[in-house]
């Protein structure tokens, strides 16, 4: 695909900054709400949102309530701009499969495609590793026409992670439970694990690849944590800190070890080159370097 006529939609916020990060953001034509990073993307047009509040008027537990109900009737919590996306009438459109509750899933994107007759290359990226994450930006790069200058990011944000890998190698691994929500409680799974592991890590009742999945309190309270990483998917640093509260409100929290929150927004739920950034977040948390003195990080419990 000639990448000076490609027309770009994103529904996902992850493949809003991979496009950004090949230079391709003045082809990038719509976006999902959530795509907010970088800053010239909040001035897309957004063509898919969410049929959930977005006023915060809801709770943790009212937010997982309604996604459960929503996903168990086999309804979407995201809605797609039939018109807008028809007046596009987008070359290409990244989407993805991994979480239903995450963006549009490619399926319903392409039965959307068929209803409003548009004939775009809708191109899934369901990464579950750290690499796979990375390589993400080369599949962007292969359907653009920017092929060599994906291989060279990828080859940077490689290094970026070999690099942290190499500066924790023999130091002690503290024991690391990421929790993604706390009520209920889930861990982090995909490649969450893999940035824990290559920051010196060892990660706590989670599984590298695997899906994130809901834990139970007595599951928590067995396990021996050193460190309890907070990052609320969906949410930034504020949105994890005002939600804090409940978390630390628990008597399983006396065993957390340090308790620290962290945009998961920027450097853990969204699987785009930021990620590498989390890895290099992760190592200073993890060996010395407190959550307070970081951009992104706060210390809830010393």
């Amino acid at each position: 695909m000639d990448n000076d006529e490609v027309k770009i939609v994103s529904l996902l916020p992850s493949a809003t900054e991979i496009v950004f990060a090949l230079g391709l953001g003045q082809d990038l034509r719509g976006v999902s709400f959530e795509c907010d990073y970088p800053e010239p993307a909040r001035a897309v047009p957004v063509v898919s949102g969410t049929a959930l509040p977005t006023d915060g008027s809801l709770s943790a537990l009212e937010i997982d309530a309604e996604v459960s109900a929503r996903v168990a009737a086999g309804e979407s919590i995201y809605t797609l701009d039939d018109a807008r996306i028809r007046a596009i009438d987008p070359d290409l459109i990244l989407a993805q499969d991994l979480c239903q509750v995450c963006a549009v899933p490619s399926g319903a994107v392409e039965e959307a495609l068929d209803v409003i007759g548009c004939h775009a290359q809708v191109v899934s990226l369901d990464p579950g590793r750290l690499d796979e994450v990375i390589e993400c930006i080369g599949t962007v790069g292969a359907v653009t026409g920017t092929s060599a200058t994906a291989e060279a990011l990828m080859g940077s944000l490689r290094a970026r992670v070999d690099a942290v890998r190499e500066r924790v190698r023999g130091r002690q691994r503290p024991r690391v439970l990421i929790l993604e929500w706390q009520d209920p409680p889930f861990n982090a799974g995909h490649w969450v694990p893999d940035q824990v592991e290559a920051a010196g890590g060892l990660p706590v009742l989670a599984v590298a690849g695997a899906r994130s999945r809901r834990l139970t309190w007595e599951e928590i309270r067995g396990a021996e944590v050193d460190i309890t990483i907070f990052m609320p998917c969906g949410f930034d640093l504020e949105g994890a800190v005002a939600q804090a509260p409940g978390l630390l409100a628990r008597p399983e929290a006396a065993g957390l070890g340090r308790i620290i929150a962290v945009d998961a927004n920027a450097y853990f739920s969204r699987p785009g080159p930021r990620v590498v950034e989390g890895v290099e977040l992760l190592e200073g948390l993890l060996h010395g370097t407190p959550g307070s003195e970081l951009p992104g990080a706060r210390v809830l419990r010393a």
